[in-house]
């Protein structure tokens, strides 16, 4: 479909497309295998000014917004998701810095990331406390010009790479998710440490470690906002990330479509390729249309955000919602046309199928992702009666 992309879209599109195809391709299955971070491939796109799109020019970014992230990310997922999502993190866990960090706080951190130098992490979850932000546990005490954080996150992406953390933590605990603030915490700070890296089904590439305080000081000045707002800071910024999960769904799927494709006018069984037999062609038209679908989705909603508006929470909720769960239907049957060879590793397919089941996961379980819609859907019901 014809999605009339400006000039500087189409740039940022071929660009990541063209990082995508000649450096990422060779080595994402060796990366995946040895569980590697892709440091070389970030420096390159930070090279490439990648890591300025999301940036606003002000602090040495490109000041592009959602949908131009969401192009980007699509275009890395294509290749392969755990790197993807090792960029994509890393403008999660400066967003909340956007949305509300003070001017000395952006202009501390903002071109830091933009140039590639910091690579940054979003920290809400918890053992306790994974689709519900509002149970954290972790802690942090006023003590004069400092904060004094002790507790644990868990599952956090990009943790130990990562050099800036936007962390959300309990500072009144009797105020329930309105005692939540957020502060910002860097790599070395004393009585800050990383636990063990997680071993995953998929994103292997990715890195997911825990997060560790114990008595860890940070200055008063890293608080973001005020006080109070670490919950409505968590959530307005997962509702700008969300599509962000999205368009790295529709990129996976798009990557199975096209080796499906190409597997099925291949392979020939009784005489002819299997892409001349109905039952496969069904199986790729029904691929083909849900993935369209997804992608218009998530463009509708990041240009929609981007245009301004007030409230966005229920589109961006189905963004990720409908994606994620077309990513998981697509690669699941991109394996199928390949049967035998798709469950081998010799072939993408069966990495794309580990690493689409993620978004259904994280950013918001699907099933609380329900609910959320579900919530929006009859408020918006109420108003009008």
């Amino acid at each position: 479909m014809e999605y009339f992309l400006s000039e500087q879209q189409k740039t940022l599109k071929s660009l990541a497309r063209q990082i995508a195809e000649q450096r990422i391709l060779p080595v994402r299955a060796e990366l995946d295998e040895k569980e590697e971070f892709p440091w070389d491939l970030i420096k390159e796109m930070a090279s490439s000014d990648l890591l300025r799109v999301f940036i606003p020019e002000e602090y040495d970014g490109l000041g592009g917004g959602c949908f131009d992230l969401c192009l980007v990310v699509e275009e890395l997922s294509r290749a392969c998701g755990g790197i993807a999502i090792s960029y994509a993190a890393n403008a999660l866990g400066v967003l909340p810095l956007m949305l509300y960090g003070s001017d000395s706080q952006k202009a501390k951190y903002l071109p830091a990331v933009a140039s590639g130098n910091r690579l940054a992490a979003f920290a809400v979850t918890e053992a306790t406390a994974g689709s519900d932000a509002s149970a954290i546990r972790t802690s942090a005490k006023r003590d004069g010009d400092q904060y004094v954080l002790n507790g644990t996150k868990q599952f956090i992406t990009n943790g130990g790479e990562a050099e800036i953390y936007t962390v959300v933590v309990m500072t009144d605990a009797a105020k329930g998710s309105r005692g939540a603030s957020a502060l910002v915490v860097e790599k070395g700070t004393p009585g800050f440490t990383f636990g063990k890296k997680e071993k995953k089904m998929g994103i292997r590439s990715s890195a997911t470690r825990e997060l560790v305080f114990r008595d860890c000081r940070v200055p008063a000045e890293n608080l973001i906002s005020r006080e109070g707002m670490g919950f409505i800071v968590a959530m307005r910024t997962l509702d700008r990330s969300r599509p962000g999960v999205g368009a790295q769904a529709v990129g996976i799927a798009q990557g199975a479509l096209e080796a499906a494709v190409e597997y099925a006018q291949q392979r020939v069984q009784f005489g002819h390729p299997i892409s001349a037999i109905q039952a496969v062609q069904h199986m790729l038209a029904n691929m083909a249309t849900e993935l369209e679908a997804a992608r218009a989705l998530v463009y509708a909603t990041a240009r929609t955000i981007d245009a301004g508006a007030k409230s966005f929470t229920e589109e961006s909720a189905m963004a990720k919602l409908f994606a994620s769960d077309m990513a998981m239907r697509v690669t699941t049957d991109a394996v199928q046309i390949l049967a035998g060879a798709g469950y081998m590793r010799d072939y993408p397919v069966e990495k794309m199928m580990r690493d689409a089941k993620i978004t259904q996961i994280y950013e918001g379980t699907n099933q609380v992702i329900r609910s959320a819609i579900a919530l929006e859907v009859l408020k918006r019901k109420a108003k009008l009666e």
